[in-house]
């Protein structure tokens, strides 16, 4: 029987204390604290997501339940629900935004050779796009966007690779969505893929002259004109391509913005029974490629539902702006940390089912590695159950 460590334990061990040390010492997490410490903070709010809490009280009643165990967790005494509040709202949410990017390197890197991302690219893919929590005015009065209303905007480049979240920015609701790509900064040879709503061409622009790419969508009333048109084979007609052609702005401000040369893709999706058209600065990968980019683009829709449906990023635990992106930043350290454990000890489990059975097991004391091949097996078991019961045996 294994006697080790609890799988909260053993889950936290994916993370480097000395790296979390140096997030808290550039921005002085630590000074003035007494009782509560920024890695204790930073453990109470991460196992209040691996486990699904809903609120500070549900997580500080669970330690209260659980408080012969909290030493061998990694905490010092069962955690006051004033006191967590009070760190989340006054200590300096940068501390957990940079760390949270160190898990994001290290997960990106595990997956840097993942299969399930089958396109042939020199280099890196991403999809942006921006997702909307509302907010209670009266709470969050320092998010106003509407006016009845509060809400903050969460803008995500993911990694086609491992579906990984590259880049966050948290801004108001009301915040345009193409001035995301202001503050992002572009890879030399990555593709970025967009909708429409960022089609903005004197941003595209320095996307271009940064060495990058984008693929985006063009508006119906985009003025263009037809330079010359790539023939489409017989091939391509079939993947649904339409025309490839080069082109070149013709309105006034945008031919301005963007003065080079762009290229125009006019694709049919027959399952959805419509036409998309794309616009790119790549004219080196196929046109199926480029579509098959677009594509991709849902990735970073599911991102965001997966987000919101497994973690708590709606229900927010303190009520200013440093308190929320505390908690969001814990979130994406959370998620980076549950894609690191998937990677390292290679489940076959999906992050959802990764993440349901940590939430029940976490004061276990079953090694890792055991608990979701019992798991897997209890699966394939049941499974093997239901195709008897339908074959009529």
């Amino acid at each position: 029987m294994f006697q080790g460590k609890y799988v909260f334990n053993q889950v936290i061990s994916f993370i480097s204390q000395y790296e979390f040390k140096e997030c808290v010492d550039e921005f002085n997490g630590d000074r003035g604290v007494k009782k509560l410490s920024c890695w204790q903070q930073f453990l109470t709010m991460i196992f209040g997501q691996l486990g699904k809490r809903e609120s500070l009280r549900d997580i500080c009643i669970c330690f209260a339940a659980h408080r012969r165990k909290l030493y061998h967790l990694g905490f010092s005494d069962a955690v006051k629900r004033a006191t967590l509040q009070e760190a989340n709202e006054v200590r300096d949410y940068r501390t957990y935004e940079r760390f949270a990017y160190t898990l994001i390197a290290k997960a990106r890197k595990a997956y840097m050779n993942d299969a399930e991302f089958t396109l042939e690219l020199d280099g890196a893919a991403y999809a942006l796009d921006s997702t909307t929590i509302e907010l209670c005015l009266a709470i969050f009065p320092w998010a106003k966007f509407r006016t009845t209303k509060s809400g903050i905007k969460l803008y995500t480049l993911v990694d086609f690779k491992g579906n990984i979240p590259a880049f966050v920015h948290i801004t108001s609701a009301n915040v345009s969505d193409v001035k995301a790509l202001d503050v992002i900064i572009f890879e030399a040879g990555a593709c970025y893929v967009m909708d429409r709503g960022y089609l903005d061409f004197s941003r595209l622009y320095a996307i271009h002259t940064a060495g990058s790419f984008f693929v985006t969508r063009a508006k119906h009333n985009t003025k263009m004109k037809r330079l010359y048109s790539k023939a489409v084979t017989d091939e391509e007609k079939k993947q649904g391509i339409r025309c490839d052609q080069v082109v070149v702005l013709t309105g006034q401000k945008s031919k301005k913005d963007y003065s080079e040369k762009l290229r125009r893709i006019k694709y049919y999706d027959a399952e959805q029974k419509r036409y998309y058209v794309f616009l790119t600065n790549n004219f080196i990968l196929s046109a199926a490629t480029i579509a098959e980019l677009y594509r991709y683009r849902w990735q970073v829709e599911l991102f965001f539902k997966w987000i919101k449906q497994h973690l708590n990023v709606q229900t927010f635990w303190g009520y200013s702006e440093n308190a929320v992106k505390t908690q969001i930043w814990v979130a994406m350290a959370t998620y980076a940390l549950v894609a690191i454990v998937k990677k390292k000890l290679c489940l076959t489990q999906s992050m959802n089912e990764i993440l349901q059975i940590l939430s029940i097991s976490l004061f276990d004391k079953t090694a890792l590695i055991q608990l979701f091949s019992e798991c897997d097996s209890k699966t394939t078991q049941e499974e093997s159950e239901k195709q008897l019961i339908l074959a009529g045996f």
